[in-house]
């Protein structure tokens, strides 16, 4: 059993890992949130010139990937295929589900969930790609989907 767990420094290295994958690709401004396993924050920032509402979609989306136990990506390619479930997890988690990719899972390297990390500002696509950037780079695993 890995006893390694999500620390405020950690966190922070996910999210600077991230801003800086995003500053690589010339994204629009992030905004990025690490949740622990119990789906509290432990980081959030908001990028200068990201609107009013992205702390509250990239927490969604974390949370959601929390919940459900799989990264947003997933949760979106379920909600095509079962779109009344989604809508229902969604109201049975209080409405903190974002089913678009930006939402990943972090596991340790034996596999433990660590947390999640919420992602938003871009393109869905490039969100979950600063996500896994931010999570490899602190030496952890990425779980996308």
């Amino acid at each position: 059993m890995s006893t390694q767990h999500l620390d405020l420094e950690t966190a922070r290295t996910i999210v600077s890992g991230a801003r800086a994958s995003g500053r690589e690709q010339g994204l629009k401004p992030l905004t990025v949130v690490v949740l622990d396993p119990g789906g509290h924050i432990v980081v959030a920032e908001r990028e200068d010139g990201a609107s009013i509402g992205r702390v509250d979609i990239a927490r969604g989306k974390a949370h959601g990937a929390l919940a459900l136990g799989m990264g947003s990506r997933s949760i979106m390619n379920r909600a095509e295929q079962q779109a009344y479930f989604v809508a229902a997890a969604g109201a049975a988690i209080g409405g903190s589900l974002v089913p678009v990719p930006g939402g990943v899972l972090i596991r340790s390297g034996d596999g433990d969930l660590l947390g999640a990390v919420g992602i938003t500002g871009d393109t869905s696509d490039n969100d979950e790609t600063a996500a896994v950037a931010g999570i490899e780079g602190a030496g952890l695993v990425a779980q996308p989907d």
